[in-house]
Protein backbone atom coordinates (compact mmCIF):
# COMPACT_ATOMS: atom_id res chain seq x y z
CA UNK A 1 0.00 0.00 0.00
CA UNK A 2 1.14 3.30 -1.44
CA UNK A 3 2.09 5.44 1.90
CA UNK A 4 0.56 8.61 2.27
CA UNK A 5 2.47 12.34 1.67
CA UNK A 6 0.34 13.54 4.58
CA UNK A 7 0.29 12.31 8.18
CA UNK A 8 -2.93 11.90 9.67
CA UNK A 9 -2.61 14.93 11.64
CA UNK A 10 -1.75 17.08 8.37
CA UNK A 11 -5.14 15.64 6.74
CA UNK A 12 -6.80 16.62 9.72
CA UNK A 13 -5.97 20.40 9.21
CA UNK A 14 -6.66 20.40 5.62
CA UNK A 15 -10.20 19.30 6.74
CA UNK A 16 -10.28 21.60 9.46
CA UNK A 17 -9.43 24.53 6.84
CA UNK A 18 -11.99 23.38 4.54
CA UNK A 19 -15.03 23.83 7.41
CA UNK A 20 -13.93 27.25 7.91
CA UNK A 21 -14.43 28.11 4.59
CA UNK A 22 -11.51 27.51 2.28
CA UNK A 23 -13.11 26.07 -1.01
CA UNK A 24 -11.81 22.82 -2.19
CA UNK A 25 -10.22 23.98 -5.26
CA UNK A 26 -7.84 26.80 -3.06
CA UNK A 27 -6.87 23.38 -0.51
CA UNK A 28 -6.27 21.40 -3.46
CA UNK A 29 -3.90 24.12 -5.17
CA UNK A 30 -1.91 24.93 -1.74
CA UNK A 31 -1.19 21.11 -0.75
CA UNK A 32 -0.99 19.36 -4.40
CA UNK A 33 -3.54 17.65 -4.14
CA UNK A 34 -6.29 16.37 -6.60
CA UNK A 35 -9.96 17.81 -5.63
CA UNK A 36 -10.79 13.92 -5.86
CA UNK A 37 -8.46 13.39 -3.05
CA UNK A 38 -9.80 16.02 -0.98
CA UNK A 39 -13.44 14.53 -1.33
CA UNK A 40 -12.07 11.08 -0.70
CA UNK A 41 -10.39 12.47 2.86
CA UNK A 42 -13.26 14.26 3.76
CA UNK A 43 -15.91 11.36 2.73
CA UNK A 44 -13.38 8.89 5.03
CA UNK A 45 -12.30 11.17 7.71
CA UNK A 46 -15.03 13.57 7.95
CA UNK A 47 -15.18 14.92 11.57
CA UNK A 48 -11.81 13.28 13.01
CA UNK A 49 -9.69 14.79 14.80
CA UNK A 50 -5.68 14.11 14.69
CA UNK A 51 -5.71 11.29 17.44
CA UNK A 52 -8.78 9.84 16.13
CA UNK A 53 -7.26 9.52 12.41
CA UNK A 54 -3.48 8.54 13.61
CA UNK A 55 -5.77 5.47 15.56
CA UNK A 56 -7.92 4.98 12.40
CA UNK A 57 -4.74 4.99 10.02
CA UNK A 58 -2.96 2.20 12.78
CA UNK A 59 -5.49 0.06 12.82
CA UNK A 60 -6.09 -0.31 9.15
CA UNK A 61 -2.04 -0.82 8.70
CA UNK A 62 -2.33 -3.69 11.73
CA UNK A 63 -5.32 -5.12 10.28
CA UNK A 64 -3.56 -5.42 6.73
CA UNK A 65 -0.63 -7.14 8.76
CA UNK A 66 -3.28 -9.59 10.29
CA UNK A 67 -4.67 -10.54 6.74
CA UNK A 68 -1.33 -11.11 5.23
CA UNK A 69 -0.39 -13.33 8.18
CA UNK A 70 -3.48 -14.98 7.78
CA UNK A 71 -2.95 -15.93 3.86
CA UNK A 72 0.17 -16.88 4.40
CA UNK A 73 -0.70 -19.85 7.48
CA UNK A 74 -3.60 -20.61 5.50
CA UNK A 75 -1.38 -21.45 2.50
CA UNK A 76 1.33 -23.25 4.79
CA UNK A 77 -1.83 -25.35 6.06
CA UNK A 78 -2.70 -26.58 2.49
CA UNK A 79 0.38 -27.13 1.65
CA UNK A 80 0.59 -29.70 4.20
CA UNK A 81 -2.41 -31.37 3.61
CA UNK A 82 -1.27 -32.00 0.63
CA UNK A 83 2.02 -33.49 1.80
CA UNK A 84 0.19 -35.85 4.31
CA UNK A 85 -2.46 -36.41 1.30
CA UNK A 86 0.51 -37.95 -0.89
CA UNK A 87 2.14 -39.83 2.23
CA UNK A 88 -1.06 -41.80 3.00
Amino acid sequence: MKKSRYSPQQIAKILKEFDNGKTAAEISREYCISTAAFYKWRERYGGMNGKELKRLKDLEEENRRLKQMYANLSLDHQMAKEIIEKKL
